[in-house]
């Protein structure tokens, strides 16, 4: 198992993975400490997600591993179809996988992510373009919203 952190605007990212696929990637606090034992798709990961928020990269293509329920699985890769700048809702997420009845359970799944930004859920939005749940917290998913608009200009 390798590991790395990464310094980003809004906090110490440590990403995680095996030398084939990236299998996690969570904010830390800061006080945790610095780590860096590294090899394959981890330092991939790393130099993509600093490229992101440097405001050179739109879409990540480092292999992942998502372990999760097949309902969970289903989510995460729809997920990953949601392009950069870009939002969805839970509803319209639901809907992709044809779960029209469960954006609740979609929203769950979407809290259960363990690769975030690689799997983008801060791109789901609540009712009427609200926004809701971030593990992270709505102040860095207000963030990364931003980030990629003003890219996008």
């Amino acid at each position: 198992m390798f590991q790395t952190t990464l310094e980003t605007p809004i906090g110490r990212l440590l990403i995680e993975g095996t030398r084939e696929a990236v299998t996690a990637v969570n904010f830390v606090a800061p006080e945790t400490k610095a780590v860096f034992r590294a090899g394959g798709a981890v330092i991939v990961a790393r130099r993509q997600l600093r490229e992101y928020f440097a405001g050179k990269r739109r879409e990540f293509n480092v292999p992942l591993l998502l372990d999760g329920t097949h309902f969970q699985r289903a989510v995460w890769e729809q997920l990953r179809q949601v392009r950069f700048g870009e939002t969805v809702s839970y509803a319209e997420l639901a809907r992709r996988i044809d779960a029209p009845t469960a954006p609740r359970a979609v929203g769950r799944a979407n809290g259960a992510n363990p690769i975030l930004l690689l799997v983008p859920c801060h791109r789901v939005l609540g009712v009427r373009g609200r926004l809701t749940g971030f593990r992270a917290g709505l102040d860095k998913k207000t963030w990364l919203l931003k980030h990629e608009q003003a890219v996008m200009l």
